[in-house]
């Protein structure tokens, strides 16, 4: 864990050692009707930014993909299709509610051989060194604790070559559009949470979340710290999600 006695939850300071179980309450709430709240939140925009995450991660057969967060398995499925039958998915999420929908999404799609479901804390992956050609964590590393400790397990774990993609929520380069995105994330995101999965307070943290996450260029130079190389992110939707990537030589 961080050295720091105390991290953010939201905008509230909580003690380090509790955040992952606070972020995990979150989550073992929301997990159902997960996937739903997504398409409502972003309008369905979420399956836009997931599959230019997929194409940008030119993941091919044989190679072997960590989606870590992964939550209901959006990314994990289309892994498991270009990988093939000789390649590896490891479906990865610290939280095991979010993990069991994951695994019953997927098999209901027939996806079986391939993906492996691995409950693990992204600041300590239970992977060998050098093992992965791909990893992908999207709308998660918010979550963690330790963001550089986890930037920096994710780099161990990676093959010399391979690449990391951080898709996140991120900062609106445009003042009006922050302005109008603070208006839905703290007024309307909570009564969604309240009126579909009867929480708004889970909804509530989302959006505080949001705004506590480092900003594009913070979140690249931690990548580079973290040991990773060509380091670059794409705005999408005016700033309200990037996708970082990074590589290891």
């Amino acid at each position: 864990m961080s050295a720091d006695p105390t991290t953010h939850f939201g905008y509230k300071t909580v003690a380090t050692d509790e955040k992952a179980s606070k972020v995990a309450e979150v989550f073992h709430s929301v997990a159902a009707k997960y996937d739903v709240m997504n398409d409502l939140m972003s309008l369905g925009v979420h399956r836009i930014w997931k599959k230019m995450t997929i194409e940008s991660a030119a993941v091919r057969s044989g190679q072997r993909v960590l989606d870590l967060a992964g939550g209901t398995g959006d990314l994990a499925a289309a892994f498991s299709r270009k990988v093939g039958e000789t390649g590896q998915v490891v479906l990865s999420d610290i939280n095991d509610s979010m993990l069991k929908v994951g695994r019953s999404k997927l098999a209901d799609m027939g996806i079986l051989g391939n993906v492996e479901y691995v409950q693990a804390n992204a600041e300590s992956l239970p992977f060998p060194d050098n093992y992965f050609d791909c990893i992908t964590i999207a709308f998660g590393l918010r979550n963690v604790t330790d963001k550089q400790k986890a930037l920096e397990s994710m780099a161990r774990v990676l093959k010399p070559g391979g690449r990391l993609l951080v898709l996140e929520f991120s900062k609106p380069v445009h003042k009006s559009l922050s302005t109008l995105y603070d208006v839905y994330s703290f007024t309307l995101l909570p009564l969604m949470g309240k009126l579909i999965v009867n929480d708004s307070e889970s909804y509530k943290y989302l959006a505080e979340s949001i705004r506590m996450h480092p900003d594009q260029e913070t979140l690249k130079g931690m990548m580079e710290t973290a040991g990773l190389d060509n380091c670059n992110y794409t705005n999408m939707t005016g700033g309200i999600v990037a996708l970082h990537k990074g590589f290891k030589f």
